[in-house]
């Protein structure tokens, strides 16, 4: 079993495009990480908010608690190739 410090978690809505994009490139290059769908839990975009300090989304928790904000897709592939994921 994956424990939530070995996963990355993505918050995000179907609505933001930016949020889709990210989605996209994390299943094509075929990571695993959690989505919180923040239409179907608005209570966890407090929980986004906590963890980034804005309310922009999305928002990509990595495994060593690092985290993104709308994040590019350079900046998605850089972060995953620093944690050796890709």
């Amino acid at each position: 079993m994956t424990t939530p410090s070995e996963t990355i978690t993505m918050f995000g809505a179907e609505w933001c495009r930016d949020c889709r994009r990210t989605k996209a490139q994390l299943d094509g290059l075929g990571i695993d990480y959690t989505y919180v769908d923040l239409e179907a839990d608005p209570a966890a975009a407090d929980v986004a908010r906590e963890i980034s300090g804005r309310t922009n989304i999305p928002v990509v928790v990595y495994p060593d608690s690092s985290h993104q904000v709308e994040p590019s897709n350079a900046d998605v592939e850089t972060k995953l190739r620093e944690l050796a994921l890709i």
